[in-house]
């Protein structure tokens, strides 16, 4: 039998090395993503269309907190890494276009 310190000391490890594993698979998957934005860019900037789309960002924001509440999930912290990952997506577009 292990004392309760070692316990929490496995426990612990355990949990960061879940962290570090989900770290991984939001990289990877954020890379994904970024990689479809980006032709995304490429096909707005050379058919002249804007770089920002608010209908469909606005879409997006009510599905992913849609998302966030089944997965037990703050919305409003979902909304926050929305709205920064689409100004970094519209900041890339508009690089296109120059």
């Amino acid at each position: 039998m292990t004392d309760p310190v070692t316990r929490a000391a496995e426990l612990l490890k355990d949990h960061r090395e879940s962290i570090d594993r989900l770290d991984s698979i939001l990289v990877y998957t954020l890379a994904e993503r970024f990689s479809h934005t980006q032709a995304v860019g490429k096909l707005k900037a050379e058919h002249d269309l804007p770089a920002s789309d608010p209908a469909r960002e606005a879409q997006q924001i009510a599905r992913l907190e849609e998302l966030a509440e089944k997965a037990n999930l703050d919305p409003k912290f979902a909304t926050k890494f929305l709205n920064f990952i689409i100004q970094e997506v519209i900041q890339h577009h508009n690089q296109h276009k120059t």
